[in-house]
């Protein structure tokens, strides 16, 4: 099973405009375990003495996923760290020419120095290492190799490559995570950020090329545009790629509200997995369809994420529906009424921008009849 190493606790809170208090980061963390993450990323030693606390408090939790921390390449970052007691490190170098230059001023010797001295510093204590190679995408193969064999030598277990700032394509992907796989050197994390919208394609694509566990946030928050989905990498390793996940609906909608509530951030209706209407059907041909067989229009079932199918009455409406609802409330609809009602209904509909409630539609009814 690919691994699912949620980072909402770090990347996600680094979303403009987002901070979670302590109660908050306890809730989200014990809602990710319950609902099957299997690696959280908890936050930034390094930032000061409140974060140190938090993390502190997060790994008193006793939850089954593996923690970690964020950590540049730093042996502050590190000692910070291995103050709080974590046993697992993110330690995150450039690897790109453009941000070698910005943070080690174009120097990639001084940078492998580095890497060599941290990370063999973190091997003596014991911890899981993983190297965060930041902007990985527009980085070389020839430099990833380079780095993962010095990483690998030096005791590091993972290696995350990161799509920084969501510049990949999902057949791009493909091939780079398969030559780096092919290496043999380091297991890899997929990091891809969505400015594109394919952050959760990119994950998924990286785990179809031989990666082994990608980065998540729930809702997809993060910096700019945001990361890969929680639940929708969630829903897919279960119905996609046929992963035997048991996925409890109150405590997926429950983490899903409780990050949007701290975050200050609207759930869009559509939003794939928990948008309240996801499962609305009002095109008349689909209303037909499901309500003959529920697998008709339907990925999944509703129930599993916390929802029900329903048949709003608008615009695009057909008699099936229209039928349908009337009858919930005892009136048996004659064809000739319904065939009248329709244009009606779509003209009162079309001009207001709202559906019809059941009453409104068995006074129409009544009105036709």
């Amino acid at each position: 099973m690919a691994l699912i190493n949620d980072t909402t606790l770090r990347d996600g809170e680094q979303a403009p405009y987002v901070a979670f208090n302590t109660d908050e980061k306890l809730r989200i963390a014990t809602l990710l375990d319950a609902c099957g993450a299997d690696e959280l990323e908890i936050g930034i030693a390094a930032m000061g003495v409140k974060e140190r606390e938090d993390i502190k408090e997060l790994l008193g939790l006793g939850v089954k996923a593996r923690m970690m921390t964020w950590n540049r390449m730093k042996m502050e970052d590190l000692e910070a760290s291995l103050s709080c007691g974590i046993k697992a490190v993110d330690l995150s170098i450039p690897i790109s020419d453009l941000l070698i230059g910005v943070k080690f001023g174009g120097s990639k010797v001084k940078l492998l120095n580095e890497l060599e001295r941290v990370v063999s510093a973190a091997s003596r204590e014991g911890l899981f290492i993983c190297i965060g190679g930041e902007d990985s995408s527009r980085g070389s193969h020839e430099f990833i190799r380079d780095v993962m064999e010095l990483a690998h030598e030096c005791g590091a277990h993972r290696f995350r490559y990161c799509d920084t700032i969501g510049v990949m394509r999902p057949t791009q992907t493909y091939t780079s995570i398969k030559a780096l796989s092919d290496l043999n050197l380091l297991p890899i994390e997929m990091h891809t950020h969505n400015d594109f919208g394919l952050a959760n394609a990119n994950a998924l694509s990286g785990i179809d090329a031989g990666a082994i566990s990608m980065n998540t946030t729930v809702i997809g928050l993060g910096e700019r545009a945001g990361n890969a989905s929680f639940e929708q990498i969630l829903m897919a390793l279960k119905h996609l790629y046929g992963e035997p996940r048991a996925i409890d609906p109150i405590q997926l909608r429950e983490l899903v509200h409780t990050v949007a509530h701290a975050a200050n951030i609207d759930l869009a209706r559509n939003a794939p997995i928990v948008g309240q209407e996801i499962f609305a059907h009002e095109s008349g041909i689909h209303a037909s369809g499901m309500m003959k067989d529920s697998h008709a229009y339907e990925p999944y079932e509703a129930s599993e994420v916390g929802l029900e199918s329903s048949y709003p009455i608008g615009k695009h409406s057909g008699s099936a529906t229209i039928r349908y609802h009337l009858a919930r409330i005892g009136i048996s609809a004659e064809n000739t009424i319904l065939r009248d009602m329709l244009p009606k209904i779509r003209e009162i509909v079309t001009s207001r921008k709202r559906v019809l409630d059941i009453g409104e539609l068995k006074s129409l009814y009544l009105e036709f009849a």
